[in-house]
């Protein structure tokens, strides 16, 4: 997982306004039951307060639902507040490529250059042989800038030099054109393809289309970043239809199939702790898989094997412990950019990840 210090470089370089205007939901949706007991949960009122006095006294969360067997067993802050939830959204848009992959619609190992993506610049024709699989778990070999944030210049190779499918590195051009794809095979947005597939059937509380936006920068690319804004609660609704493996309500929203697929790990550990400076020594660990991040080691503990991440800059997470039957996710309220910069502020992952690991693991005994 990229590191904090490469994450505020990657950010602080963006040219986009991270607030959106708050649009009142489109329909009521349908909220989480919750726990009117901890009994039989494995938590204590005692340990949820610990977690409320930590949060107030030590980091910057302005949002967080714990689920527990698919009902609210703990929440805070303002939940309900639709705000940017960063790279999170990659782990959203690959749940959505399944339908189309499984009706045939999109095959991944079609080649890019064969659907006609190109850019203003060209790519190279070694370039456009990369499969739309190659895209979708970063692997592309396709160094080009993308429109917005997300260049990882540090681990950017001379264009041309390796073949697609045979190098990972974290690059929005990648991402940004898994999006152009989806909208190409499919004929909608990408926005509407979340509320078609997610937003509606699952009952999302806080969810107007109109919240959402892309960033364009054509200087740099054709191809712009399709932000997406979201709730802590709807974000939680999305990390519970993961753990059950696309069921909701009794129908398979998206297949069990692909749920697998995506979190199963494409790019081993060992690569993404070479790319990001990390070594087999760092508490928290992680594989990548198509555009989730899989828990490799984390404390080796055994409740968090097959746990798996969505990450965003600044705190966003739909983070899911299949072990426990717990989806958590977290928010902090990025703020608006001043001067093409950052005001200072956030989670970074390893405050995020200590505090996960402690609460989940603290003896009620």
């Amino acid at each position: 997982m990229i590191k904090q210090q490469q994450i505020v470089i990657i950010i602080i370089s963006m040219t986009i306004f991270l607030s959106c205007g708050s649009h009142k939901p489109q329909f009521e949706g349908v909220p989480f039951e919750k726990h009117e007991t901890l009994d039989n949960t494995g938590f204590t009122q005692q340990r949820l307060d610990s977690l409320t006095n930590y949060l107030k006294n030590n980091l910057e969360t302005t949002g967080m639902v714990i689920l527990k067997d698919g009902k609210i067993l703990y929440e805070y802050g303002d939940i309900n507040e639709v705000g940017y939830i960063a790279s999170c959204r990659k782990s959203v848009l690959s749940m959505l490529y399944g339908k189309y992959v499984e009706n045939g619609v999109i095959n991944l190992n079609q080649k890019i250059g064969e659907i006609g993506i190109d850019e203003d610049k060209g790519l190279l024709e070694i370039e456009k042989t990369a499969t739309i699989n190659n895209i979708i778990t970063s692997r592309s070999g396709v160094f080009y800038e993308p429109a917005n944030g997300g260049y990882d210049e540090n681990n950017i190779l001379e264009r041309g030099s390796v073949k697609p499918g045979s190098y990972f590195v974290y690059n929005n051009w990648d991402f940004n054109v898994a999006g152009a794809i989806l909208e190409m095979k499919s004929g909608k947005t990408v926005y509407q393809e979340i509320e078609e597939q997610l937003a509606i059937p699952l009952g999302f509380q806080d969810w107007n289309i109109k919240n959402q936006k892309e960033k364009y920068n054509k200087s740099k690319s054709r191809y712009p970043a399709h932000h997406m804004y979201l709730s802590t609660r709807d974000m939680a609704k999305i990390g519970q239809l993961m753990l059950n493996k696309g069921e909701w309500n009794g129908k398979q929203i998206i297949s069990k199939n692909w749920i697998d697929k995506i979190t199963t790990t494409v790019t081993p550990t060992e690569i993404v702790n070479k790319r990001y400076g990390l070594n087999e020594s760092s508490p928290f660990q992680f594989s990548y898989g198509y555009m989730w991040w899989l828990a490799d080691n984390f404390k080796q503990h055994p409740d968090f094997e097959g746990a798996y991440t969505a990450h965003g800059w600044g705190g966003q997470f739909i983070t899911v412990i299949p072990k426990l039957k717990i989806v958590v996710t977290h928010k902090y309220k990025v703020p608006t950019l001043v001067n093409w910069g950052l005001k200072p502020g956030g989670v970074s992952n390893d405050a995020f990840w200590q505090l996960l690991y402690v609460f989940v693991t603290t003896n009620n005994n």
